[in-house]
């Protein structure tokens, strides 16, 4: 579900970059009025698993893979603000350091996988928790994952109809509506969907007994952090299973992939930024593809649990001044 670089036009992703702007000033507002050095472990905690559950692909309909994004049920536990800065800098971890979405894309993808997912998730949660628990956690990661994946399906299949070279081929991702939809929206609906609903309630159900309110308590802090910790590194060593599922997410292909697919490569996409990651696909070069993903994972989750450790210390002595 992440878009590439060069699949959207810079317009789009210009109005995405400027839609997510009040939402980020918002967020950072919200989260601050909860702000102390527990619910910013929490935090970090929070965008590392986010970070690492969507490294395990899974394959999906018509060869393709797709993988959870664990936007709901961060927003189930900590509540949506939480959820979308946590999914945030996810995304943008991925696309700084792993190649995984595009730079100009990233605005697109926090739109999609952060906000919309976690927002829209959390509310179908929230109006059916006191009829079915359980339900409303499946439900509204189900619904939420599936939101995000038709917002990227709408996104990818109006560029066709927007944006043309003078001989009438689109400039960027070359499928319009009738075919981005359909393609996206069926694999979310029938496997996607169901992984993200399964995952978060058995997230729910380990947090609900690990009680994550005891995080609160001095005396029981150690002990949860602990347990989460091990969680955390437990997906770290189980992540190589990622690269178990073959092929490539629809709508993620390289250049010569998508001659190969579509007979050409749009003149946008060809002439577009190429941003070099250090680490291209969770690779490390001269190192084999398991130990690539595994060293990766913690390199990835190193940067984020740091970033939320130096935004907690700058955060306090903000508040104490």
């Amino acid at each position: 579900m992440h878009i590439p670089e060069n699949y959207l036009s810079p317009s789009t992703c210009t109005a995405f970059y400027l839609a997510i702007i009040p939402i980020i000033k918002r967020t950072i507002s919200k989260v601050k009025e909860q702000l102390d050095r527990r619910r910013m472990s929490l935090l970090g905690v929070a965008a590392a698993y986010s970070f690492l559950i969507m490294m395990f692909n899974v394959p999906l309909l018509g060869g393709t893979t797709g993988h959870a994004v664990g936007a709901v049920i961060i927003a189930i536990l900590l509540g949506p603000y939480a959820a979308f800065i946590a999914v945030a800098v996810a995304l943008t971890i991925q696309a700084l350091f792993f190649g995984d979405g595009g730079i100009l894309s990233l605005g697109a993808n926090i739109f999609n996988m952060a906000f919309a997912m976690s927002f829209s998730g959390y509310y179908i949660y929230n109006r059916l928790k006191n009829k079915n628990e359980n339900l409303a956690v499946f439900l509204g990661s189900y619904i939420g994952l599936n939101i995000a994946a038709f917002l990227t399906a709408i996104e990818f299949g109006i560029q066709p109809y927007l944006f043309k070279a003078a001989d009438g081929t689109p400039l960027y991702c070359p499928y319009g509506l009738n075919v981005a939809i359909p393609a996206m929206m069926l694999s979310h609906l029938l496997v996607a969907g169901v992984i993200e609903g399964v995952i978060s309630l058995l997230i729910y159900k380990a947090a609900k007994q690990i009680d994550l309110v005891k995080i609160y308590e001095n005396n029981e802090e150690p002990k949860v952090m602990n347990k989460i910790y091990i969680f955390i590194a437990a997906l770290i060593a189980l992540s190589p299973l990622g690269l178990i599922a073959q092929g490539t997410a629809w709508g993620e292909w390289g250049l010569d992939e998508i001659k190969e697919i579509a007979g050409f490569v749009p003149k946008g996409m060809e002439k577009g930024i190429n941003f070099e990651a250090i680490m291209p696909d969770y690779t490390v070069s001269g190192v084999n593809e398991v130990l690539g993903y595994i060293i990766s994972a913690i390199l990835g989750v190193m940067i984020i649990m740091l970033l939320f450790r130096l935004i907690g210390i700058f955060s306090k002595k903000g508040i104490e001044n």
